[in-house]
């Protein structure tokens, strides 16, 4: 999960993109790595990164145009208190998806939820008007929210994007890390967090299209974006 959103970062134009990595699986990680730079963090003995991790992560922060936080993170007990320690501390634009939504904290400036995490931070994804519930929760979080499906609605409470690219191809494991690290890179560009989630989804729905049109939606898989993300940039 984490190595897809370091390629899928690099393939929306980040320069450098550093990828912190449980020390149990660094030297596989790392072994596979293209032009992500790995580097290894303390993690207990179940490969989860733990408290341990706190000193190496903010001595980082500092110098990152941008931060992405939850793809592949796994939970316990001890990595919510990781999360929300790094939370409170990062001051760069930042992403919080997958399992680090479970963690949520204040300073998040995008949240990206598919239906499930939506329901965990307090949304109904079965409402009438989920573009409303969207907004809503928007508005409670002060984030900016991605809220995935067959229509992407981002939002950031006032505002409002609903996103019609895309197929149900995008329904792999993994599509949505490559949507985090597309939205992390474009914040790191300086993007403003509303516009860099409206453009990512686009995006990202249509590097899935131009996949469908080429590989059909059934055997398509995430790496399959990787490769056709460049096309659609300038």
């Amino acid at each position: 999960a984490a190595r897809l959103a370091a390629k899928a970062a690099l393939r929306t134009g980040s320069g450098l993109v550093y990828l912190g990595v449980p020390e149990k699986i660094y030297p596989i990680i790392a072994a596979g790595a293209g032009s992500e730079i790995v580097f290894p963090l303390p993690c207990d003995e179940a490969g989860r990164l733990c408290m341990a991790a706190l000193p190496a992560i903010t001595a980082r922060l500092p110098e990152m145009d941008a931060v992405l936080l939850g793809p592949g993170l796994g939970r316990s007990e001890e990595l919510t208190r990781l999360v929300q320690a790094v939370l409170s501390v990062c001051r760069a634009p930042l992403v919080l998806d997958a399992d680090g939504i479970n963690a949520a904290a204040p300073h998040i400036d995008v949240l990206t939820p598919h239906d499930g995490e939506f329901l965990r931070l307090g949304g109904d994804p079965r409402a009438a008007d989920r573009t409303q519930e969207a907004m809503r929760l928007a508005d409670r979080t002060h984030a900016v929210l991605l809220l995935k499906g067959s229509r992407t609605v981002i939002t950031d409470g006032l505002n409002v994007y609903v996103n019609h690219t895309g197929n149900p191809g995008l329904a792999a494991g993994g599509s949505g890390d490559v949507l985090a690290g597309m939205l992390v890179s474009l914040l790191g560009q300086h993007i403003m967090p509303l516009e860099a989630a409206a453009a990512a989804a686009w995006l990202h729905g249509s590097a899935a299209d131009l996949a469908a049109q080429e590989l059909g939606e059934y055997g398509m898989v995430p790496e399959d974006l990787l490769l056709r993300i460049p096309r659609l940039l300038p």
